[in-house]
């Protein structure tokens, strides 16, 4: 258990996925038992913010490990970090723009460039759930998520005379470093193989996302992939014995 916690503790506070990678290599099957699952999450979240103009998600890829120990029969504590993991929104406006001081870029007659903007921000998301798993391997969850937020701009994309032009205006200290709001969700574990399960998770804070504009939430949509590491070679292990 020191060494979970110890993993645990130090990729908290600022792991990368590579980081992640070696953990998985060095302990393998020694982070699962019976009432102990470890392995990689990642998959797909389309995630917005709320009190704008825009209404359109921007979809991000994310990236992760976790922990679902076993309490008892049928009910078990699922947390971890997903490592690499954004939130933000797409299209914002210009009146979006305005209202938290981005920059709207001219061409050289002073009209507004065409392209769109986006928020962008980088987080730490660290879920604190309780899952109950049916027999037939539904599973539901929930409780909440933490979020700390590492880097944040406002991205401006266009086509200039044929060719791509990226703009990245970073605004992280508008940005309230902790994101905290509630998480629920609903999956299936697949009875054969290794045990992978899939799942989707709804997320919505309950923490402003600038610190200059009020009602401005984050929410977002997961779409994920839970893969554990080295359950299938321990559980051959003891079959063998």
């Amino acid at each position: 258990m020191k060494k979970i916690f110890f993993v645990l503790s130090f990729l908290t506070i600022g792991l990368t996925g590579s980081s992640q990678v070696l953990i998985t290599i060095l302990f393998g099957d020694k982070l699962n038992s019976p009432n102990l699952e470890f392995g990689l999450e990642g998959g797909l979240n389309w995630s917005k913010i709320s009190a704008f103009e825009s209404g359109k998600p921007i979809p991000n890829f994310n990236l992760g490990f976790y922990f679902d120990f076993k309490v008892k029969k049928n009910f078990y504590f699922y947390t971890g970090v997903l490592v690499k993991s954004d939130l933000g929104m797409a299209n914002l406006t210009k009146s979006d723009l305005n209202s938290i001081g981005a920059s709207i870029y001219p061409d050289t007659s002073g009209t507004d460039l065409d392209g769109t903007y986006s928020q962008k921000m980088n987080y730490f998301l660290v879920p604190i759930l309780a899952k109950y798993r049916h027999p037939s391997n539904i599973y539901i969850e929930g409780g909440l998520q933490a979020g700390l937020m590492y880097k944040s701009w406002v991205e401006f994309n266009s086509d200039l005379d044929g060719r791509d032009a990226v703009i990245k205006e970073y605004n992280r200290d508008n940005i309230n470093k902790i994101d905290i709001g509630a998480l629920v969700g609903a999956g299936y574990k697949f009875k054969s193989g290794p045990g992978w399960s899939i799942g989707v998770k709804y997320y919505y804070g309950f923490i402003d996302v600038y610190r200059n504009k009020s009602n401005t939430k984050n929410s977002s949509v997961f779409v994920k992939l839970n893969i554990p590491i080295g359950a299938g070679k321990k559980k051959e292990k003891q079959e063998q014995e």
